[in-house]
């Protein structure tokens, strides 16, 4: 029996980030959050369809793959925003865990992209608003 894409994607998971595949095309990265998903969109990747297996899905991570067109997401971990998110926009969804809300890698509160977008809830808009807040962040990290 063939397996599905999403199922393509969460058995190469290990050791990455995130992975995307369609029709036997496999996408690996291991950048650190979004970053993965900021950088297709920024040079303009075709992911429509594809299917994206992810360690932690917030609701910025859904936004982007609902801006990207991918059809499938599986999550490690996901918030139970991205999942509403997700499922309005009719994108098949699995997780390991579900989760209130994604912590900042500090541990100490809420991820700075999930708070950017909490009262988002468009796409596109979205993704302007993590890229304001990524350009913020990379000013006053020099």
């Amino acid at each position: 029996m063939k397996m599905t894409d999403l199922e393509f994607a969460k058995s190469h998971l290990d050791g990455h980030s995130i992975c995307l595949c369609h029709d036997g095309f496999i996408v690996i990265d291991d950048g650190k959050g979004i970053s993965s998903m900021m950088h297709f969109l920024a040079e303009g990747k075709e992911l429509t369809d594809y299917s994206v297996a992810d360690l932690i899905v917030g609701k910025a991570a859904a936004m982007l793959f609902v801006k990207a067109g991918i059809c499938a997401v599986y999550g490690k971990v996901m918030s139970k925003s991205a999942k509403e998110f997700l499922e309005t926009h009719g994108v098949i969804c699995e997780y390991e865990t579900l989760t209130e809300q994604i912590i900042n890698r500090a541990g100490t509160g809420i991820c700075p992209m999930e708070q950017t977008i909490a009262d988002i809830d468009d796409a596109e808009n979205g993704y302007s608003a993590l890229c304001r807040k990524l350009a913020e962040m990379r000013k006053n990290s020099t």
